[in-house]
């Protein structure tokens, strides 16, 4: 027998060899187009099966961080984009330096000869294997003869009927998990096809929605467009020679801009605020429309001053208030 001389890189060429092997067998779903997150999930349930030795929870440990635990799922879950080089070697687009990377990859594919630390010293080749089988088939016929010698065929016949036997019975539970994993692999395709259409839906919905919701909002600007601008219209040329404002009390007059000056509270007219008005309330003034405030307020020290809408306040420039319910009830008195 040959001493070993075996380096990482023929460890990493038997774990592809051996994956090549594996992708289309009983893990294919998630071999034979492997993605970070089916490798993932593929790790979890051959460790979940509890008949991991201690070097493949080493090797868990050590790639991942973190010792395996059945219970921590939710934590094992975190460590997808950790399966990415092994995701990149499978798929022959990196040539991995990672010696943890590879030996996860060795026990996704069931490799025997793992880790590579047992693999540098491994004896036993290949060709040295199929010499070890032949010594077995050659013991195996010796026994065989010997047994047809002594006279013991009967015995011999039984052994063998009961070996076909177990053979048989292992052939058709595997055949059995076979087929149960092409039903899984069908009910995960079903279920990722209703998916996929359940999110073109939504998606087709969506773009419904706000290409109505856009035609709206156009329609909607026009019509406020046209609006202003005739309000604008009427008033410039309704005053065009008055083109300024002074608040008289509670209200404001509209007057020439020619009698401002420095001293009085002349200011140019501001079509959206002319209209302002100092209002009396009580308690069954309707100060609420359609769920909005109707009625404005300002408050100083000694009272609370009403307004028919939103301005800047005619004497202090300070914004108006909308009206709440609690100033009503704390300072709106009944009608009289």
């Amino acid at each position: 027998m040959r001493m070993p001389n075996n380096t990482f890189e023929d460890y990493k060429k038997a774990v592809k060899e051996k994956y090549g092997k594996e992708k289309n067998r009983e893990h294919s779903f998630y071999l034979e187009i492997p993605t970070r997150g089916k490798l993932r999930n593929l790790c979890w349930e051959l460790f979940q099966q509890q008949n991991s030795n201690q070097d493949d929870l080493n090797v868990f440990s050590s790639l991942l961080g973190v010792a395996f635990d059945v219970n921590k799922k939710n934590k094992f879950d975190e460590q997808k984009d950790k399966f990415r080089p092994i995701e990149t070697f499978f798929k022959g687009e990196t040539d991995p330096t990672n010696v943890d990377a590879v030996n996860m990859a060795a026990i996704l594919v069931d490799y025997p000869w793992r880790p590579f630390n047992k693999f540098r010293i491994q004896e036993l080749f290949p060709d040295e294997i199929q010499i070890d089988n032949e010594n077995e088939i050659e013991k195996s016929n010796k026994q065989k003869d010997q047994v047809e010698v002594s006279g013991n065929l009967e015995v011999f016949l039984d052994k063998k009927e009961r070996a076909i036997g177990i053979e048989s019975t292992v052939e058709k539970e595997n055949e059995k998990s076979k087929i149960e994993i092409r039903e899984e692999k069908e009910k995960l395709i079903d279920i990722e096809r209703k998916i996929s259409n359940a999110e073109r839906l939504v998606s087709n919905v969506r773009n419904k929605f706000l290409k109505n919701l856009k035609r709206h909002i156009k329609k909607t600007a026009i019509g406020v467009a046209i609006i202003l601008g005739l309000g604008f219209g009427v008033i410039y040329y309704a005053f065009w020679n008055k083109g300024c404002m002074q608040w008289n009390n509670d209200h404001y007059d509209i007057v020439d801009c020619s009698l401002k000056e420095e001293d009085n509270t002349i200011v140019i007219l501001d079509p959206t605020i002319v209209n302002l008005k100092k209002i009396k309330v009580c308690d069954t003034t309707v100060f609420f429309k359609h769920g909005k405030a109707g009625v404005f307020y300002a408050k100083s020290a000694n009272s609370v001053e009403y307004f028919n809408q939103m301005a800047p306040h005619p004497e202090t420039g300070k914004y108006l208030r909308p009206i709440t319910n609690y100033m009503i009830y704390k300072y709106v008195e009944p009608c009289k």
